[in-house]
């Protein structure tokens, strides 16, 4: 088990890194959007706990569909403003505050759907409008290293602490922002702070498929078992991010506003 815990997510934080270095930001935030912490994690609480106590897990996790949005917004318009060491722990404030209001819900499917679907769709209104195209990314192999270590340790700190703290907490924090904190900030130190609000803009984007991932687990664990159940929330959630690819080749209202003549 420990083994997977060091291996899954610096493979994922790698191939998010690989699609931004060949097809830009967006993208790599659009494929970070996909279950690739969470989802491990919730596999890793599953296999220890039952499948019960996962699908639980995972109805909370789904509900902290809010709280990431919250934490991508914070950040995208604080890079705007200040450095990364300011606008990370303030955005990871942001995060906190969502989880503590929504560990108050219970543990309903149906209603952590609902929250998570609200916060889906007001989401593209809450990040802010660029005045440039970002550049291509350039990561070096150091900074590659850095993601994947970092990555690693936050996986390791999460997990231990969850398994600690019953189903509905273990999936609130599934859904830290490991991802969401070392793409965040490695971006925005390298590449600025326009690169970094176009990632967490895609990353909200994603989160659709991240959804139908949790939603499908919480209703299925409990009657499908385990390989049934995460294979069936696997083929959904990928079905809903092919899905989601349409909205990445429309032109946005950065890209439109980069490409309007100025006036003299």
């Amino acid at each position: 088990m420990l083994t997977l815990k060091l291996l899954l997510v610096p493979a994922f934080l790698l191939l998010v890194t690989l699609a931004g270095k060949r097809w830009g930001p967006s993208v790599a935030g659009w494929f970070a959007g996909l279950p690739l912490v969470a989802g491990p994690i919730l596999l890793f609480l599953a296999l220890e706990h039952g499948p019960v106590f996962a699908a639980n897990a995972s109805s909370a996790a789904l509900s902290a569909v809010a709280a990431t949005i919250a934490f991508s917004a914070a950040y995208a318009h604080l890079a705007q403003r200040v450095s990364w060491w300011l606008a990370l722990p303030t955005a990871l404030s942001a995060w906190g505050a969502a989880v503590a209001a929504l560990s108050r819900l219970p543990a309903n499917a149906m209603l952590s759907l609902a929250v998570a679907l609200l916060a889906l769709i007001c989401a593209p209104r809450l990040f802010p409008v660029l005045r440039s195209r970002p550049t291509t990314l350039v990561v070096s192999a150091g900074e590659l290293l850095c993601r994947m270590l970092a990555g690693v340790a936050l996986t390791l700190t999460v997990t231990a602490a969850a398994s600690y703290l019953g189903s509905g907490w273990s999936g609130l924090l599934a859904v830290f922002p490991v991802l969401g904190s070392v793409l965040a900030v490695f971006s925005h130190r390298g590449h600025g702070s326009a690169v970094v609000a176009m990632l967490l803009r895609a990353m909200a984007t994603g989160l659709y498929s991240f959804a139908t991932f949790c939603f499908t687990l919480s209703t299925t664990l409990p009657h499908a078992g385990i390989p049934g159940a995460f294979a069936m929330a696997t083929a959904a959630a990928l079905a809903v991010q092919a899905g989601s690819l349409r909205f990445l080749a429309r032109p946005s209202r950065e890209t439109l506003q980069s490409k309007a003549p100025s006036r003299v």
